[in-house]
C-alpha cells in the first residue's frame, strides 16, 4: 500500500461515509464517556488543591476529549463542517489562544480554582474553543480543498506553538505564579513550584504533541495530493 492510499483512507476514517451507521460514531460515545470522567470524577476536586490535576482536565478536555467528538460529529455530518471556510479555522487556533492564555493569568486561574461558577465557565470555554479548532480543521480534510486544508495545518500547529510555549514558561518558572499554590492545599507529594512544573509538562508533551500530531497528518494529506493532482491524463 502507498503512503498516498494510505493518508487517503485516514481522510476516508476522520470523514466517514455521510450515512454513517452508529458504529461508526463511537469517537462520540468515547469522547462523551471522557468527559463525564473528567468532570465527575474525582478530578475536579483534586483540582482544587493541584496545579497538575488541574492541567490533566484541561489536556483531558482540549487534546483528547476535543478531537474525538470532531471525528464524531464530522462522520455525523460531513456535509456540514466540509463547507467550512479556511479563515474559520484561523479564527478558532486565535480563539483558543485567547481562551488558554486568559485562563492560566493568575487572577483568573486562582479564581476557577477556588470558585464552582468560574471552573464551570472555564472549563466549558476550554472545550468549545478546543472542539472549534478540531471540528474546522478535520473538517477541511474530508472538503477536498487544498486552501481549507493548509488553513486546519496552521491552526492545529499555530495550537501546538502556544501551548508548548505556555507548558514552558510553567515548567520552567522559578516561583509559583499563583496564588492558590499557598491558599489552596496542594497535592500532598510535591511543593507548590513541584505541582506547576508538573502541569507545565503535562500541557508542553500532551498538549503540544496532540496539536502538532494532527496538523503534520492534515499536511501529509495536501503533499500526498500533489503528485495526482500533477500528473498528465
Amino acid at each position: 500500500m502507498s503512503a498516498g492510499t494510505a493518508l487517503a483512507g485516514v481522510r476516508t476514517r476522520l470523514a466517514g461515509p455521510g450515512g454513517a451507521g452508529l458504529p461508526a460514531l463511537w469517537p462520540l460515545a468515547a469522547g462523551g464517556l471522557l468527559l463525564a470522567l473528567l468532570w465527575l470524577g474525582p478530578l475536579p476536586e483534586r483540582a482544587r488543591g493541584s496545579f497538575a490535576a488541574h492541567m490533566v482536565m484541561h489536556m483531558g478536555l482540549v487534546a483528547v476529549a476535543a478531537p474525538l467528538l470532531a471525528v464524531g460529529l464530522l462522520r455525523a455530518m460531513p456535509a456540514l463542517f466540509s463547507r467550512l471556510t479556511p479563515g474559520v479555522a484561523i479564527f478558532a487556533s486565535l480563539l483558543e489562544f485567547v481562551v488558554v492564555w486568559g485562563w492560566h493569568a493568575p487572577a483568573l486561574h486562582d479564581g476557577a480554582r477556588a470558585r464552582l461558577d468560574l471552573l464551570l465557565l472555564e472549563q466549558g470555554s476550554f472545550l468549545l474553543a478546543g472542539l472549534l479548532v478540531w471540528t474546522s480543521a478535520f473538517g477541511a480534510a474530508g472538503s477536498g480543498r487544498t486552501a481549507a486544508r493548509a488553513a486546519g495545518v496552521l491552526a492545529l500547529l499555530l495550537t501546538s506553538m502556544h501551548m508548548t510555549l505556555l507548558g514552558g514558561l510553567l515548567l520552567f518558572a522559578p516561583r509559583p505564579l499563583y496564588a492558590c499554590a499557598d491558599l489552596c492545599a496542594p497535592a500532598a507529594a510535591l511543593t507548590p513550584l513541584g505541582d506547576q512544573q508538573a502541569g507545565g509538562a503535562l500541557m508542553l508533551t500532551v498538549g503540544g504533541i496532540a496539536y502538532l500530531a494532527g496538523g503534520l497528518v492534515l499536511l501529509a494529506s495536501i503533499l500526498s495530493d500533489r503528485p495526482r493532482q500533477g500528473e498528465v491524463s
